[in-house]
């Protein structure tokens, strides 16, 4: 393990300036690569007066150019001292996940270009975990299952979480659940790398300080056969969150806020920074519920500077050793958007987008016809625990069909292990039991998006739900006329007490 430490993060704000440079690079490429410019433009939509930076000379007498957590890590995947905004580069992918809805796309690809018989680059840096259409009776998606298998076979694939017995998930030691969540509950997230995905939810793994964007079936296919892929340097945006998080607030009304400030297309192709005293406070599992939504903002990646708490959380997760990296104090943030977070409320995204934020209280004439907690944004351990604790301080029963679908196996071992604070020793199991909840599932993220029609919990039918996902587009829990409203666990939990959209705070005090 690193022995690194944590670096305070600077409260300066960088002024936008023209960042365009060369795009392109030829790099002793086996072909040629054009040259070309382009700008970003020099508009500020900072909600604070922008201020003029200064360049020092380094040590050597050549100009030092500042760069963000996001830059310095792609410069040090492409092995180059420092890159820009714009700059395309060809970097060295440290870990290239795939499961099971894309992985089949992404092994045709890579055998139609680089041969039948030819071998991956890096059989360890591969992760391939079965979690979308997995307990169904639907004869193709569980042929996306055996055709995982048969590709980790022949390639001797390290890390393959299989699922043989779709019967009985505890069955299957080495299956894990939703992607996502696995991916750092196995220590496969790690500070200063590149971790690439075919899902755009790999942006969750930007918690733990490291670069993870989702990519294409085209994409992973070339990563499979070279271990590159070609990646355009996005600008970073930094959001500055300070203040002492309210008892009734979690992660998830934070990226609400956020992305209702900005809109679904306010950080296209950037990079997403999370600072200030209330990201320091956040657990790991936090912060990536604040990382997994940059994607519903458009953006590229997001990212959170690794501290105490996440070298804390990888102690026994991983031996390989990785290296931090921060932002300069002088870099370059187009835009910097500060949050009093003391003062911010329970918040919804009402259908079709995630960025019609409205407050829960203002909605509590929305009648629901059911509610979801799950999936790799709200089936966290932590998310249970929270919609447990709503339910305790309540005592009252669920007027709704309330679903819970952990995102792992071992999030599924800690609901029924684990005792929740405050209730004399009951786990979460108990108290979802005694609320009139229907039982933990089997983990996957089928109903997320809506998997096959006899997928658990999916939308079958035009209604309305209060769901812990990230997405509320038409048709994505299933039917393409339900209405879902996106909500921390804790406001998942009161409106299934009260049968409609509801603000935690009546529950909790």
């Amino acid at each position: 393990m690193s022995s690194s430490t944590f670096v305070p993060q600077s409260a300066h704000f960088i002024v936008n300036k023209d960042l365009g440079r060369s795009a392109f690079t030829s790099q002793s490429l086996p072909f040629p690569v054009p040259k070309c410019k382009k700008s970003i433009s020099k508009k500020v939509v900072s909600v604070m007066a922008p201020q003029q930076s200064e360049r020092k000379p380094a040590s050597t007498g050549s100009v030092k150019t500042a760069m963000t957590m996001t830059e310095k890590i792609l410069a040090r995947a492409s092995e180059k001292p420092h890159v820009v905004p714009g700059e395309n580069v060809w970097v060295n992918v440290d870990v290239l996940m795939t499961h099971d809805v894309c992985g089949p796309g992404s092994f045709g690809i890579f055998k139609r270009e680089f041969g039948e018989n030819a071998k991956v680059w890096d059989r360890e840096k591969i992760v391939i975990i079965p979690d979308h259409y997995i307990f169904t009776t639907d004869e193709r998606a569980n042929r996306n299952v055996d055709i995982l298998r048969d590709f980790c076979m022949e390639q001797n694939i390290k890390y393959f979480y299989d699922i043989k017995d779709l019967g009985n998930f505890r069955a299957n030691p080495d299956y894990k659940g939703v992607c996502h969540v696995a991916l750092a509950q196995e220590g496969h997230c790690r500070p200063g790398e590149v971790l690439l995905g075919t899902d755009s939810h790999t942006c969750t793994a930007g918690a733990f300080g490291q670069f993870a964007s989702g990519i294409g079936n085209t994409d992973a296919g070339f990563v499979l056969g070279t271990g590159k892929s070609l990646l355009k340097v996005p600008p970073t945006l930094r959001f500055v969150l300070d203040g002492e998080m309210p008892s009734y607030l979690l992660a998830k009304d934070l990226i609400l806020q956020i992305i209702g400030e900005i809109s679904v297309s306010g950080a296209t192709y950037k990079s997403m920074e999370f600072v200030g005293t209330t990201v320091e406070s956040l657990t790991m599992e936090e912060r990536m519920t604040l990382c997994n939504m940059v994607i519903e903002a458009g953006g590229k990646n997001g990212v959170v500077p690794a501290d105490s708490t996440t070298f804390k959380y990888l102690e026994d997760k991983t031996s390989v050793p990785y290296e931090p990296v921060y932002s300069d104090e002088q870099a370059r943030f187009p835009s910097e958007y500060r949050f009093d977070v003391s003062k911010l409320e329970p918040l919804v995204a009402k259908p079709h987008s995630p960025d019609r934020r409205a407050l829960a209280r203002e909605c509590k004439d929305v009648k629901i016809d059911r509610v979801y907690i799950g999936s790799c944004t709200g089936g966290k351990t932590e998310d249970f625990m929270a919609a447990a604790k709503v339910f305790l301080a309540s005592g009252q029963k669920v007027k709704v069909p309330t679903f819970l679908v952990p995102a792992t196996q071992k999030v599924w071992l800690d609901i029924y292990s684990l005792p929740v604070a405050g209730s004399g020793g009951k786990t979460c199991s108990q108290i979802f039991e005694e609320a009139g909840c229907d039982t933990p599932a089997s983990p996957s993220c089928g109903a997320c998006l809506g998997g096959p029609k006899d997928t658990y919990a999916r939308l079958n039918e035009p209604k309305v739900c209060v769901s812990t996902t990230n997405r509320n587009f038409p048709g994505r829990m299933g039917h393409k006329e339900g209405q879902i409203y996106l909500a921390s666990p804790y406001t998942a939990a009161a409106s299934a007490l009260t049968g409609f959209v509801s603000d935690p705070r009546e529950f909790l005090q």
